[in-house]
């Protein structure tokens, strides 16, 4: 069974994300300490909340570089909601630095009528990386669900690897590079479409650690 460690910053509910992975076959340690993430066979950033507190508790608890060591080590690596966007190099809702392993910025949705901020609720995905392992046995546009006010804005479109409308403006709803996932809504509330998406990351951590 593999390992999986959710990485425990003090941002948003845990065992959610925790209970989907479970029943996709893994263990799962909810934990800060370096040597846990480091020993674990994939690692989970989730994250509900604002961008400057989020960095500033990954700071103060001196995981920045462990989470630069886990990417770069090669080991799967799946972002939820905030877990996506602290993974770029800043954002319009704070002032803090953030982590800067994706180039870009985290910006807010602009006001237009009949859409509303936050963005909250159920919306279809755009899937353009179709051939992703987290994206295996969906239908092509999967319903999930987001709660943001804010969203990514790769320096490089090509890393986008779904997108959803809301009102006039399509933003990005994933990312992907190499061993790094990352999404904004929540798989873990995403009823089937969510729970297949971390059977699929599961599958994904046990062939790595097959292979």
């Amino acid at each position: 069974m593999p390992v999986i460690a959710v990485i425990d910053y003090d941002m948003g509910n845990l065992h959610s994300a925790c209970k989907g992975l479970e029943k996709a076959g893994a263990e799962t340690v909810v934990s800060d300490r370096h040597q846990d993430l480091l020993a674990a066979d994939a690692v989970v950033l989730p994250g509900v909340g604002a961008f400057d507190p989020a960095m500033q508790h990954l700071r103060s608890r001196h995981l920045v570089s462990v989470i630069q060591d886990i990417l770069a080590s090669g080991k799967p690596f799946l972002g939820i909601c905030l877990g996506l966007q602290i993974l770029f190099d800043g954002s319009e809702e704070g002032t803090e630095p953030g982590l800067g392993i994706i180039p870009g910025l985290v910006k807010r949705f602009c006001p237009e009528p009949g859409i509303t901020i936050p963005h909250m609720g159920w919306n279809q995905l755009q899937l353009t990386q179709p051939d992703l392992p987290l994206w295996q046995k969906l239908p092509m546009q999967p319903w999930v669900y987001f709660v943001h006010s804010y969203y990514v804005e790769p320096v490089d479109p090509q890393l986008k690897a779904a997108t959803i409308t809301h009102g006039s403006q399509t933003v990005t709803a994933a990312i992907a590079n190499n061993n790094l996932t990352a999404v904004q809504f929540h798989p873990e509330k995403s009823a089937d479409a969510g729970l297949q998406m971390l059977s699929n990351f599961v599958s994904q951590v046990k062939s790595k650690v097959l292979a």
